[in-house]
């Protein structure tokens, strides 16, 4: 409709003043609704604006005027050429639409597409940042699992010996100096116990609140390991406590109450599982920036399974409460140290660093 009404509003515009105009002007002036045609609906609007243009041309300004005949043979030739030439802008600009149209339908589709993606992605985002909540949540719930399993375990335990035994004491039992010795000596270690797994579960919370900050200063480590074994004599009775250490070793440069801490856990743990009358070997050496120490039993060794989880919270595999070996990693981090666990012929051998005062 636009191509065709356009070629008849130029005719009736220019046909009155044909025999002044000529018949060039015409020709190029009826080109134009064939590419409007053409740009607008395509092949078949541009083909068809060409006929008519051509039929107008040749009624309207070819002589003889308001026929279908040519007088001149060359008027024949310009009007042939003339719906050719418009048949061929038509087809290139109805083409040339239509790739522009595809391309826009294109470039919504990729709108359309990337919006949907960004959609996907925000959704994708969503449940990822849930699913972190859920198993931070899992996580936590597993842990107050595993840590009311540890009191019901490692505090009910040692309070339910002291328990008994000032029971037994309050009712009047009588007991002969060697027996009454021993149940004190038992509330006492028992009392002990309890104090360390304190420590520990008050260390863990520091650590879990980012406060585990150490008051370093110069320390003699084997002054530190004297004082550690005498402190746990009783835990240690039934394992004979070896010391090899190197001569003329450098002070460390760390917190005296939290590296007893870290031994006193492993020793602890050594004397858990070391077999009754085998030695324990601490050991200590140097080197250029630490001083390590080894702490090395006879007893079963760690189990393959529990190895790549051995320092995480609430990991320990034999009824305790898992915490002593998290507590230690993090305070030999805290130090600036490292902590492992080393390879040994029989039993476990722990071994840590802590940088030296140097």
């Amino acid at each position: 409709m636009i191509g065709v009404g356009g070629t008849v509003v130029i005719a009736l515009a220019l046909g009155p003043f044909h025999e002044r105009v000529g018949r060039a002007t015409p020709s190029l002036l009826l080109i134009v609704p064939v590419v409007a045609a053409g740009f607008v609906g395509g092949m078949a609007a541009a083909f068809i604006t060409a006929l008519a243009a051509g039929l107008l041309l040749l009624v309207v300004f070819i002589p003889p005027v308001g026929t279908l005949t040519v007088d001149v043979p060359a008027d024949a030739v310009a009007l042939t050429l003339f719906v050719v030439v418009a048949l061929a802008i038509g087809r290139l600009v109805s083409w040339e639409a239509g790739r522009r149209r595809g391309a826009v339908e294109r470039a919504e589709e990729l709108a359309r597409m990337h919006r949907q993606l960004q959609t996907a992605v925000r959704e994708r985002d969503r449940l990822e940042t849930e699913a972190r909540r859920v198993s931070v949540l899992e996580e936590m719930d597993r842990q107050r699992s595993a840590l009311l399993r540890a009191v019901s375990h490692d505090l009910r335990t040692p309070l339910g010996t002291i328990k008994a035994i000032t029971s037994d004491l309050r009712s009047g039992t009588e007991f002969d100096d060697v027996t009454r010795r021993t149940l004190l000596d038992l509330v006492w270690d028992e009392a002990e116990r309890l104090d360390r797994i304190v420590a520990n579960l008050l260390s863990l919370s520091r650590v879990e609140a980012g406060a585990l900050d150490p008051d370093r200063r110069p320390i003699d480590a084997l002054a530190l390991v004297d004082h550690c074994v005498d402190r746990l004599q009783r835990v240690l009775r039934s394992s004979p406590v070896k010391i090899e250490a190197e001569a003329e070793l450098p002070l460390m440069w760390a917190d005296f109450t939290q590296i007893d801490q870290v031994l006193s856990n492993l020793l602890e743990n050594a004397a858990r599982h070391a077999p009754t009358g085998t030695p324990i070997v601490i050991g200590v050496s140097a080197s250029d920036r630490f001083v390590g120490m080894t702490v090395e039993d006879q007893g079963p060794g760690v189990a393959p399974a529990l190895r790549s989880h051995l320092f995480e919270p609430f990991q320990g595999g034999d009824g305790s409460t898992g915490i002593g070996l998290a507590i230690c990693k993090a305070i030999v981090e805290a130090h600036n140290g490292r902590i492992r666990l080393d390879t040994s012929p029989e039993g476990a051998r722990f071994v840590f660093d802590i940088p030296t005062a140097r």
